[in-house]
């Protein structure tokens, strides 16, 4: 082919004019000798550019002996010796047009040979199939023939994500035939490589956007097919054995199936996978059945269309940051705000105000309580009278806990998910006020929260969606999961680590950071006190008010507690107590041993200087002079202060009789 092509182009240069001819000359020889449009153009051209130091010179000799003719011989009447030219260069031509010819088919041939492993170490130099989406699981097909009887009679169109040929072949092996037309093997592209869990979950975001607008990464998306699609078969990844719920692909294939599923619209999606899917976003109460490795869903597609318009991580708001109060309607019959008290009663006084202020902000949603058999029944008719509805239940261990540590029974709170007369609820600490309705919430999804540190969310005031089946999956990882900080909250965020940010301003902390400037603590304090409030919830960390004299925030004279001191945010949640029916403020009283310490804490800070000086104040609180167990002369305590306290026996605490008044509210 090289050879005729030669002469047609030597002809060529004989029939157009001589000024013509030395242009064609020039570029068909360079052309034939240097070819830049060939099929294989990138990596035979790269091979050329290798090649010995000989044949370079050779090429830049043949391009002076071009740029010569073209420049000196090209005369506006033929000539003989231009002719001649025209003859070697043919000879030229025809000779190399075999000699690069023999060496292309060589070279095909040995690439055709090594074809597997050519696409072997493009996977593994990052450019083909990305890793983070590759699943090393292998299919168990008689589980998927399981799973897929509870469609029989169906005739599905099935769309495959993230299967491979042979996977797909394989399918048609072992499942029942299906018709070639009905088969779509979905793309999928990559999320950029640079897009990290991080990135998705920012610890921190400019929530007001005084200075830039938070925006999340992009996740490519599937086209919607023109073909029907009943079932879409998604094989997840699972990078981070162990745990894989935050790897970057598994997310992302999720994702995108729900966002066709939404879209399609698709009856089923049976996931692949030796993990559970997102449990929120595939939630347990739309599983149909589960055999092994495989998980059938039949989605509710008018509430997978909510999420998927939801940011796809804590990279932006799920809510805006000012959100419009007294809009939402929802049903108030299925929806109510929820706390739990387990392992002392040192909290009820805590509850009884914060029952108190949602109140105060308008909700009349119910209320809902927890409480294990340590609350006595005294503390219970408090509860009650304040609004509460007690629900007992049976506390649950933390497998992981030493016996009598403070997180021993905090796997209490996944009894939440058990409140199944209710479709929503909020989930409330029960050391925080609500200081502005914020019923709105219970239009969002289960995991709405605020952000805690790294990619966590804060479990103080939370989302949920209680389901039974959710309370199973949380009771059976109990043992495998480890909490980072041994408590429920960092369980929960290994389970539900798609989660959706809401405004700070719904979970305030009462703290100043050890990095805050002047205005930062200005700010906060301004907000504290704000009236009328500008925070919704006000969450009261380190010692708590009803634990302090009145007179000022006992966290000052703690060295380990005075970031979080705030005489501002301790005077707001004395005006909440005060609002409360007077015979709600027994439950507030304090102890003697609570005395003694408050007054021990005083003389440490007066011994260290503290240059606040409020070991100064006159303490005037009125519960001074009120004693609610045997040990009223709490000041003698303090001679064996820190010594083995025998003010640790319940006996001096008795219990006082159960409050049966009845409070109008």
């Amino acid at each position: 082919m090289g050879k005729w092509l030669c002469v047609v182009i030597s002809t060529m240069v004989v029939m157009f004019s001589e000024k013509d001819a030395c242009w064609i000359g020039h570029v068909s020889l360079h052309n034939f000798l240097f070819p830049e449009n060939d099929d294989d153009s990138e990596d035979i051209h790269k091979r050329r550019l290798q090649k010995s130091r000989s044949e370079e010179d050779g090429r830049k000799l043949i391009d002076e002996v071009i740029l010569h003719d073209k420049t000196d011989n090209c005369k506006q009447k033929p000539s003989q010796p231009l002719l001649l030219a025209v003859v070697l260069l043919t000879l030229i031509c025809i000779s190399y047009s075999l000699t690069y010819h023999h060496h292309r088919y060589n070279y095909i041939s040995h690439a055709v040979s090594n074809f597997t492993l050519g696409i072997e170490i493009r996977w593994n130099s990052g450019g083909g199939t990305d890793q983070r989406y590759v699943s090393h699981l292998e299919i168990n097909w008689d589980e998927i023939s399981s799973v897929l009887e509870k469609l029989s009679g169906e005739n599905h169109g099935i769309g495959f994500l993230n299967f491979n040929e042979t996977e797909i072949s394989d399918w048609k092996k072992h499942i029942k035939p299906i018709n070639e037309n009905r088969i779509v093997n979905f793309h999928l592209d990559p999320v950029d490589r640079s897009v990290t869990w991080d990135s998705l979950y920012p610890e921190w975001i400019d929530e007001e956007q005084g200075e830039e607008v938070p925006s999340c990464p992009n996740l490519p998306k599937i086209d919607v097919p023109r073909k029907r699609i009943d079932l879409i078969v998604v094989k997840l990844p699972c990078v981070h054995k162990g745990n894989c719920s935050r790897d970057v692909g598994r997310l992302h294939l999720q994702v995108a199936a729900a966002g066709l599923a939404a879209s399609s619209p698709v009856k089923h999606l049976l996931f692949v996978t030796d993990f559970f899917p997102i449990p929120n976003l595939f939630p347990c109460k739309e599983l149909v059945v589960r055999q092994g490795h495989a998980w059938l869903y039949e989605p509710n597609l008018k509430i997978l269309r909510e999420k998927i318009q939801l940011p796809v991580g804590s990279c932006e708001l799920a809510l805006p940051f000012k959100p419009r109060d007294g809009n939402y309607i929802g049903n108030v019959r299925r929806e109510a705000y929820v706390t739990i008290l387990h392992s002392a009663h040192v909290y009820v006084c805590g509850a009884i105000a914060a029952a108190q202020s949602i109140r105060m902000s308008g909700s009349t949603r119910d209320l809902v309580i927890l409480v294990d058999e340590t609350i006595s029944h005294y503390h219970r008719s408090g509860l009650e009278l304040a609004g509460w509805k007690i629900r007992t239940i049976q506390r649950i261990r933390n497998p992981k806990a030493e016996k009598n540590a403070y997180n021993e029974w905090n796997y209490s709170k996944f009894r939440l998910w058990q409140l199944t007369d209710y479709e929503k609820i909020i989930f409330i600490d029960a050391d925080l006020l609500i200081l502005r309705n914020i019923d709105f919430l219970f239009g969002m999804p289960e995991i709405s929260a605020t952000g805690n540190n790294g990619t966590l969310f804060n479990s103080g005031v939370m989302v949920i969606e209680p389901s039974n089946c959710t309370f199973k999956l949380l009771m059976d990882h109990i043992n495998e999961i480890t909490s980072y900080n041994g408590g429920d909250q960092g369980y929960l965020n290994e389970i539900f680590t798609w989660w959706h940010r809401i405004p700070k301003t719904l979970n305030f902390l009462k703290n100043f950071w050890i990095g805050d400037d002047e205005e930062t603590k200005e700010k906060k304090t301004r907000l504290f006190g704000a009236d009328p409030p500008e925070l919704y919830v006000l969450h009261y960390l380190g010692l708590k008010p009803w634990l302090c004299f009145r007179d000022y925030d006992c966290n000052w004279n703690s060295d380990i507690f005075r970031e979080f001191a705030s005489d501002v945010a301790h005077e707001r949640w004395w005006k909440v107590h005060d609002a409360m029916p007077i015979q709600l403020h027994q439950f507030c009283f304090l102890e003697s041993k609570q005395k003694a310490q408050l007054e021990w804490d005083r003389r440490e800070a007066q011994k260290a200087g503290f240059q606040d000086g409020h070991w100064k104040v006159k303490v005037q609180d009125p519960r001074l002079k009120k004693c609610i167990d045997n040990l009223c002369s709490w000041k003698s305590m303090l001679k064996h202060w820190g010594e083995a306290n025998w003010t640790d026996d319940g006996s001096f605490n008795p219990t006082p009789p159960v409050v049966r008044l009845k409070i109008d509210r």
